[in-house]
């Protein structure tokens, strides 16, 4: 059997938003996933069972902290997943960022070419190939590290339009605190030394994916994100509109995640899961796409 050829790093694939602005007989075979590559759409039974659990900031910091501690790391060990409530991030830098991802991805396509991957690179926007059968998810991305602050590229944050680069510069900096302030909450429900968080974190990267996925005619045939677990620390996840589609994986089922108004669903990543918190579980997540579109 003739190995797959090799594209490397950068190399371009049609534009999905743009894509799905055509009229369309069938989708492109490189979106196109195996019956074993799909996750089971999650029943309704499996939809009233179970929902992804809530941790509210408020009741950590300020209320029954000792209970809600004991959540937390419930949480952190048997799902790997949560959604975060009363978090302290300002709804003025929320919405605003929201309204700027959701003008960035208006954009024409010329535009947002400005910021595309480059050859040889993993940052930009687009969609990386290793090779010509490589199956593909079915969604845009713009992918960037943005701390340490000298790891930034030229051609992304910095040459943003500024209303997008403030929105985004407000809501890294209000991502970092909290994520500091969370870890060292995971470190202290799990009897850690907070010290040893903040040595390992502190000054580690910073990363933002926005994620835009268009609607498809033919969902139950693509995947928006194929199921993975992050290889971070945490992740912390902002929905831009209320369009379902996420899902995370418990005891064999997708079970969707439905986010609450103004919640961020947190995700327990590899990180974590394998230095020496060894009883965490790092959540196994998707996207499904669907025949409305999403952020």
């Amino acid at each position: 059997m003739e190995s797959p050829k090799a594209l490397g790093l950068g190399s371009s694939l049609m534009n999905v938003q743009e894509l799905a602005k055509e009229p369309m007989l069938a989708i492109p075979q490189p979106y196109i996933r195996s019956e074993e590559e799909e996750p089971s759409i999650p029943s309704h039974g499996s939809d009233s069972r179970q929902t992804i659990p809530v941790i509210d900031m408020n009741r950590l910091v300020f209320g029954q902290t000792d209970l809600e501690l004991e959540n937390l790391h419930f949480l952190c060990k048997e799902w790997g997943i949560f959604q975060l409530v009363n978090h302290g991030v300002g709804s003025s830098v929320v919405e605003k960022l929201r309204n700027e991802i959701q003008g960035f991805y208006k954009l024409p396509l010329e535009e947002k070419m400005r910021y595309k991957i480059k050859e040889g690179d993993v940052e930009g926007y687009g969609t990386i190939l290793m090779h010509e059968n490589q199956k593909v998810d079915w969604a845009d991305r713009l992918y960037m590290i943005t701390n340490p602050v000298h790891r930034r590229k030229d051609h992304l944050l910095p040459e943003f339009p500024s209303s997008l680069r403030e929105s985004l510069e407000s809501y890294i900096s209000e991502l970092q605190k909290l994520a500091m302030t969370l870890l060292g909450l995971i470190a202290k429900a799990l009897k850690i030394e907070e010290r040893e968080i903040e040595e390992m974190f502190d000054d580690g990267m910073q990363a933002m994916r926005l994620t835009y996925y268009p609607p498809c005619p033919q969902p139950e045939k693509v995947m928006g994100l194929t199921a993975h677990s992050d290889a971070t620390g945490i992740t912390i996840l902002l929905q831009v509109n209320g369009v379902q589609g996420f899902q995370v994986k418990r005891d064999g089922i997708w079970i969707p995640v439905n986010v609450l108004p103004d919640a961020f669903v947190v995700n327990v990543g590899d990180v974590l899961e394998v230095c020496h918190m060894l009883s965490l579980y790092s959540a196994m997540v998707s996207t499904r796409a669907l025949s409305t579109g999403q952020l």
